[in-house]
């Protein structure tokens, strides 16, 4: 058999994480089967397991995705000349990327991973590798109060943490109402990252 182009391959590999995320939205990590996910890509299962030994093996490869898109935004947004700017563009990119429909089966899934990783030492590393990317938006407003463009009465603990609850429970209320407002809640976060990180003069 010819060995594939990288192009082929990567079309392969994202017809098959697609059919998993189609069978775990649908069935739940546990009920979902290989067996299912090969039926899902119309692969078979030799193919399947040459790329991916396992589900977890699957979800490690979703995740991944999706911590590498997270990093991308914060990057861009760190680019801003200040802490309160950077946030504002972070999370205008971050919500535009969750108002997207295919995300947001995305996002279904991940709410399972982050219960099951409550449970399954094997789930935490790729939980908490999406999490430690905080620690940039931490450095961030801690060079803002190093410069003065934010006020020292803000803890960026605090500041990011709050930050990403603040996300996390959307995700969580949009996996329960898939037509949530997504543009409402974001003017809302907004007024809220104002209140958050004041400007020094105030």
């Amino acid at each position: 058999m010819p060995r594939l182009t990288a192009a082929a391959e990567q079309q392969r590999r994202r017809r098959i994480i697609d059919a998993a995320l189609d069978c775990f939205a649908e069935r739940g990590l546990h009920a979902t089967t290989m067996q299912d996910i090969c039926r899902g890509c119309g692969l078979s299962p030799g193919a399947v397991y040459c790329w991916y030994p396992s589900k977890e093996a699957i979800i490690d490869a979703v995740a991944e995705e999706r911590h590498r898109h997270e990093r991308e935004l914060l990057d861009t947004a760190l680019t801003a000349t200040d802490p309160r700017s950077a946030l504002h563009a972070f999370l205008d990119a971050y919500f535009e990327w969750l108002a997207d429909p295919a995300e947001l089966q995305r996002r279904r899934v991940s709410v399972l991973v982050w219960a099951e990783s409550l449970v399954n030492q094997r789930m935490w590393p790729s939980v908490h590798e999406g999490l430690a990317q905080r620690e940039l938006a931490v450095e961030a407003i801690r060079a803002g109060q190093h410069d003065g463009t934010v006020t020292d009465r803000a803890d960026p603990e605090s500041i990011t943490r709050l930050a990403l609850a603040l996300i996390q429970g959307f995700i969580l209320q949009q996996a329960w109402e898939p037509e949530l407002d997504v543009a409402g809640y974001r003017r809302a976060l907004s007024l809220v990252v104002d209140a958050l990180i004041p400007a020094p003069d105030r």
